[in-house]
């Protein structure tokens, strides 16, 4: 007798996926897939879209910075330089003594760095992390996070202190979950402050995630305190559970 094979649905193939060009649609897909081939292919697929968007912006950002210089050199070159020089050399000039008519000799200039605290002053304060299960909650929310930021290019967390120095892992975590919140492929590695303020706040009201770190406490460190990370990831993961964002049966 003849054997009758069940057929099997259709795969999804990588034309399908490159058609995709919608970050939110391919975050689902892969949430709910299962298969392991299906999973890397969609993981591809969101790769290569957040390549493309990062280099459409960047033309875009080209063609707006050639324009400008067109339009300056058409002006005939910059203006106002020498007398936004001089009137900033101006406002250093100590006081006239209205008395005698001379310069104040014991005027000095502000000094706009005094008063700020030193980076031991300033250390970050850092609520003690859950003690229950610690390791092996640990673990699980590095992989967590190490999970849903795999697709994004620039970012490889390994730990939590060193691979979020730069605030470019924690800008993606954040756009996992919000992805209309802000363009990632925009964000600079170099400028570390901007990219904690962004995560934090975005986090803070799309979430309700409270700002556990600061941006400038954390720029002053040569690398972020592990205790300090895993505190605010923890919270950050705990907030998504109660918006329904993230299903779980048991909370990190």
């Amino acid at each position: 007798m003849e054997s009758k094979t069940e057929s099997k649905p259709a795969s999804l193939t990588a034309e399908q996926l490159a058609a995709v060009e919608d970050e939110e649609v391919l975050n689902k897909m892969l949430d709910s897939a299962a298969d392991f081939e299906e999973r890397r292919m969609i993981r591809a697929a969101l790769r290569d879209l957040l390549k493309k968007k990062r280099e459409k912006r960047e033309q875009e950002r080209g063609s707006r910075q050639q324009d400008l210089r067109q339009q300056s050199l058409s002006r005939g070159g910059t203006t106002g330089g020498a007398g936004s020089v001089g009137r900033a050399s101006k406002n250093l000039q100590p006081p006239i003594n209205k008395a005698t008519g001379q310069q104040s000799p014991s005027y000095t200039p502000l000094n706009r760095t005094a008063g700020r605290p030193s980076p031991a002053t300033s250390a970050q304060k850092c609520p003690p992390p859950a003690a229950p299960n610690t390791k092996n909650v640990k673990q699980m929310l590095l992989d967590w996070c190490r999970a849903k930021t795999e697709p994004y290019e620039g970012v490889h967390i390994q730990n939590f202190s060193s691979s979020w120095k730069d605030g470019i892992g924690f800008c993606a975590l954040v756009h996992r979950f919000f992805p209309d919140a802000f363009e990632y492929f925009t964000l600079n590695p170099n400028k570390p402050r901007d990219n904690f303020q962004l995560a934090f706040s975005t986090a803070e009201r799309l979430a309700g995630c409270p700002p556990l770190l600061d941006a400038d406490d954390l720029v002053q460190m040569e690398e972020p305190d592990w205790k300090c990370v895993y505190t605010y990831i923890q919270e950050f993961y705990r907030c998504l559970v109660e918006k329904g964002l993230v299903k779980t049966k048991k909370q990190p």
